[in-house]
């Protein structure tokens, strides 16, 4: 008996959609990080990009368990010395609902090209309506 390793070519990609409605947010991200590595599938290998294209939508209703939205912090930095910049989960909701999704998934997948080209498959938009109909995503309750 020989183990399977499923080839690059070979995998086969579906599209999901997820609403993210009243979604705890951690939860969310670590279930979307597992479908976008290719987990929920039998042919999972680790070192081949195999998972699906995921599709979130109502990116604006997650919710912040706690007082998260006060008190989780994002930062980013211009490379200028002082050029630390920081920001409130209230801030970025406010401003783009969808970067909190996203930044959440992110850490969650390998910090390597893999992780980046499957990231890459992760498409969160704010509201109902998204530009991939054509797609036909199956839609998934978490």
């Amino acid at each position: 008996m020989s183990t399977f390793i499923a080839r690059k070519d070979e995998a086969e990609r579906n599209w999901v959609l997820v609403d993210a409605k009243d979604q705890v947010l951690g939860r969310l991200a670590a279930d979307v990080a597992s479908i976008l590595r290719g987990k929920t599938k039998p042919t999972y290998t680790p070192f081949i990009d195999a998972g699906d294209f995921v599709v979130i939508i109502n990116a604006e209703k997650i919710k912040l368990t706690g007082r998260k939205m006060e008190q989780k912090m994002y930062y980013r930095h211009s490379g200028y010395m002082g050029g630390l910049k920081e920001r409130t989960a209230r801030q970025v909701m406010d401003k783009k609902p969808e970067e909190i999704i996203r930044h959440a998934v992110k850490g969650m997948l390998p910090k390597n090209s893999l992780g980046r080209s499957m990231f890459k498959k992760l498409k969160v938009y704010v509201g109902e309506n998204h530009p991939h109909e054509a797609q036909q995503p199956q839609t998934i309750t978490l």
